[in-house]
């Protein structure tokens, strides 16, 4: 399956799904045509061809230190967070979770789950940003240059959503460990000794219980992370940066893409909040299911510990798409720029209009 989604995907007749390229070298374009091929688009400074298998591992690795470091990085406010969602008689706001935290675990308290946290971010941003180039390509390959450019949004929507499903898969484990850890009194506090007490409890079901729900929080929330940071990207670069693209410095370009982050990880927050509580009360409560959760919790309760997740996921979105983009440009990845309108749909609109 990977292998064909692979060919398809380096066969791809265009740089990237949605845009034209330049044309350099010893390619040469008719004067007002322009190639869509990924040939025309790759420079001698990049280190790989588009779409190639190389370039698609790279974009894993990409993914695995946005996501590994920065998860990482706010563990002591993932935890609260998940207190305060189930819990939130004892912990009744995040100033109040961080003092009794501290009074109760003391410094090192604040870094429980760090381990799982780590691991099981790292495997997921290693399928989510590395799958996602994957579809994005595959699929835009089966809609053509025009139509990619027109239901680009849908497409974005559909590549990413295909990601998540199986980074979930990688990361539901470590997760489901990450939130006993967190979250249930008296259970031990290191990943090691978590797992074989999971699995001698409730077996493989123990890792896999909080599936569904995860599904149901990371595939909106990485639907909105990706559609929304691509299209803010489109706009901040149409309207608010004085320059074009091909103008800005690379640093200037990584500040357009932290802004875009961190705007995409707002609506992040919000649409994944409800079914990101369910999962932390459902790993809390053994046997319980995701219905009955949801019924303890009541609609007020799902939307507890929202503010501090928009502080942590706005933050989280804009450092991880940072650091993306910060490794295509170390590994000297090719990056092509916002879409624009392909010659042959413009002459198409033209002619319609006169």
């Amino acid at each position: 399956m990977w292998k064909s989604l692979l060919d398809s995907a380096a066969a791809n007749p265009f740089c990237s799904p949605f845009n034209t390229a330049s044309c350099e070298g010893r390619i040469h374009a008719v004067p007002g045509r322009n190639i869509a091929a990924a040939a025309a688009y790759s420079s001698p400074e990049d280190s790989c061809e588009f779409a190639s298998g190389k370039y698609f591992a790279l974009c894993g690795l990409g993914g695995i230190l946005s996501c590994g470091i920065t998860h990482t990085m706010v563990v002591p406010l993932d935890l609260v967070k998940c207190r305060l969602q189930v819990d939130p008689a004892k912990y009744k706001n995040v100033f109040n979770g961080f003092k009794v935290t501290l009074k109760e675990d003391g410094m090192r308290g604040l870094a429980k789950g760090w381990a799982p946290t780590f691991f099981g971010y790292s495997m997921q941003g290693l399928c989510k940003f590395g799958l996602y180039e994957v579809f994005k390509v595959f699929y835009s390959n089966i809609l053509g240059e025009e139509n990619s450019y027109v239901w680009r949004t849908s497409l974005y929507l559909a590549a990413s959503a295909t990601a998540e499903f199986f980074a979930d898969i990688a990361l539901s484990p470590m997760e489901s460990a990450k939130v006993r850890i967190q979250t249930q009194p008296g259970f031990v506090t290191t990943l090691r000794a978590a797992l074989p007490i999971m699995y001698r409890e409730e077996g493989l079901n123990s890792f896999y219980k909080s599936l569904v729900p995860l599904w149901m929080r990371q595939i909106p929330y990485t639907m909105m992370k990706f559609a929304c940071f691509e299209r803010t990207i489109e706009i901040l670069y149409k309207y608010v940066v004085p320059k074009p693209r091909s103008e800005c410095t690379k640093g200037e370009q990584l500040v357009v893409t932290f802004a875009a982050g961190y705007i995409a990880g707002i609506f992040c927050a919000i649409v994944s909040h409800p079914a990101d509580t369910v999962v932390s009360k459902l790993n809390q409560d053994k046997g319980s299911t995701a219905l009955e959760a949801a019924k303890k919790l009541g609609f007020a309760g799902m939307w507890k510990g929202l503010m501090p997740r928009i502080v942590m996921i706005g933050t989280l979105t804009a450092a991880q798409w940072f650091i993306y983009d910060a490794v295509k440009v170390w590994l000297r990845l090719p990056r092509p720029p916002p879409p624009e309108m392909p010659e042959s749909l413009k002459r198409k609109l033209e002619a319609k209009a006169q």
